[in-house]
């Protein structure tokens, strides 16, 4: 996907970005394309790719409508290199994006990135998912978690479900269909009161598949979840 026709899909279903984005989607590859001869932030390096498999990937839950508005809170757990949470905020500019991940050289390269750009209402922590779900800072206060392929949803929930709202939702992007990831979860998320309320496949122009999967939080997350770190992992609800 060119540059071009990245801007002319956005164009197409309703997002006609400005000079300051696009300008901004283009120092973010160059970037990511620098740093990650330091650090490895990704595998995927070449313009074309990068514009179709990060950037049109990573706003796949505006694009479909799974996210309407731009005056909430969004958490991104393992963003790694900002994904899908900055393509996101690059394009809905008003959304509060905090960005945790265990990483602190990614979280160097995130801060860079976000004065690079201009963006303002973001914050960036370094430090685990299972610590930060205890902190009353950070515990219940928001309004979506993304996650994009970080881990399967019988671990995913525990590290995200207790940083939303009730009424919260996790949105969670995979590669793949996830029947049987969430057969797999359904006890994790009932012990944390939460509910999928849709799993919705969709392809990518360049025909790749893509799940997106929305879970809802029902009622507040008992306090001894998420435990502590490496926990979900070893031993998932």
């Amino acid at each position: 996907m060119t540059k071009e026709e990245f801007y002319q899909m956005l164009a197409d279903q309703g997002f006609e970005l400005s000079d300051l984005q696009k300008q901004q989607f283009k120092r973010y590859f160059e970037l990511l394309v620098e740093w990650n001869e330091k650090i490895n932030l990704t595998a995927i390096t070449e313009e074309q790719e990068v514009y179709l498999k990060h950037f049109y990937d990573s706003i796949a839950p505006v694009l479909h409508h799974k996210i309407t508005n731009d005056s909430i809170r969004l958490l991104d757990i393992g963003a790694g290199a900002g994904f899908p949470s900055l393509p996101m905020k690059i394009l809905f500019p008003n959304i509060e994006v905090t960005i945790i991940d265990s990483l602190n050289k990614r979280i160097n390269f995130l801060t860079l990135l976000s004065e690079e750009l201009g963006l303002t209402g973001v914050h960036f922590y370094h430090g685990r998912a299972e610590e930060f779900g205890q902190d009353k800072q950070f515990r219940a206060q928001f309004d979506i978690v993304t996650a994009r392929a970080v881990a399967r949803m019988q671990v995913l929930s525990e590290l995200t479900i207790p940083f939303l709202k009730i009424g919260g939702q996790l949105i969670a992007l995979k590669a793949v269909a996830a029947e049987d990831e969430l057969a797999d979860a359904k006890n994790a998320l009932a012990l944390l009161f939460s509910k999928v309320v849709e799993t919705y496949n969709y392809d990518l122009p360049n025909g790749d598949s893509r799940n997106i999967t929305i879970v809802e939080k029902k009622k507040e997350t008992p306090n001894k979840y998420p435990r502590r770190a490496g926990l979900p992992n070893k031993k998932p609800l």
